[in-house]
């Protein structure tokens, strides 16, 4: 299957984790990528599996700064002669006691995960506007919609992710940009193991005591957490023709724990 022969994709948090798997899922349908992550260290693994794709060109670029993704992203643009996707996979998790929780904290989360899905977007619409068949995928959560325990800035920086999403469609349909998220629930990666090696994509180190009876559990995959892989495949139909006609919606992608 080769849906994205020709198509210029830039992927943040390409470094690990879901980004990383996403952007070997769309070398492999034949994109123009650029891996785009805040660790270098991470790229690098990513363009050790990529292998000798030719198609691949990583890029250090840190969300939460608004000079590096205005500079990341036009030189993304020019390095790809311009620009079909945009892929917001650049995120963290931290998670505590909600009373113990500090503003630095609370404000870091935010920063990085909505304030820095936002200036990938302002700064990509204009390429996008001009860009085949444009798409957006952004990634929000189960934690959006659902209760988890020790998550509370995550939750609502993902809720404010889902949220942006749906204006962004209103706002930019006419204009041919479509706009989705997926949701992500019992996902094995950086991100919910700890082991991700990318700065924006690290573990959720839940406090000593936390109960964990209050997380639900996927029906499917044994009742353990699937591979990245599985939603890798998902954003790829969303930012592809297959979904010329899906804006402005959300996917859950959890095996069934909210089910």
């Amino acid at each position: 299957m080769q849906r994205y022969t020709g198509r210029r994709v830039l992927i943040t948090g390409g470094g690990s984790g879901i980004g990383q798997a996403t952007v070997l899922r769309m070398l492999d349908e034949g994109a123009e990528v650029v891996a785009a992550d805040i660790s270098e260290a991470g790229l690098a693994d990513t363009k050790s599996k990529a292998g000798s794709s030719a198609t691949l060109t990583t890029l250090v670029v840190n969300v939460a700064d608004e000079e590096s993704v205005r500079t990341g992203v036009a030189a993304a643009v020019d390095g790809l002669g311009g620009l079909d996707v945009l892929v917001n996979a650049a995120g963290i998790l931290r998670s505590a006691h909600t009373h113990e929780l500090s503003l630095e904290q609370f404000e870091t989360v935010i920063r990085i995960n909505l304030t820095g899905t936002f200036l990938m977007i302002r700064e990509a619409i204009p390429a996008l506007r001009q860009g085949s068949s444009p798409a957006v995928v952004n990634f929000s959560s189960t934690s959006a919609a659902f209760a988890h325990p020790y998550m509370a800035a995550y939750a609502a920086s993902k809720g404010g992710i889902q949220a942006m999403t749906h204006a962004l469609a209103s706002e930019y349909g006419k204009s041919g940009i479509r706009f989705n998220a997926v949701q992500p629930g019992s996902i094995s990666s950086g991100m919910t193991d700890g082991s991700g090696v990318s700065g924006q994509s690290s573990g959720p180190g839940l406090p000593d005591d936390a109960d964990f009876s209050l997380f639900p559990m996927p029906l499917l995959a044994g009742g353990g957490f699937a591979p990245p892989e599985a939603v890798a495949g998902v954003v790829a139909m969303l930012a592809s023709e297959d979904a010329a006609f899906v804006t402005g919606t959300e996917v859950r992608i959890d095996g069934g724990s909210h089910a």
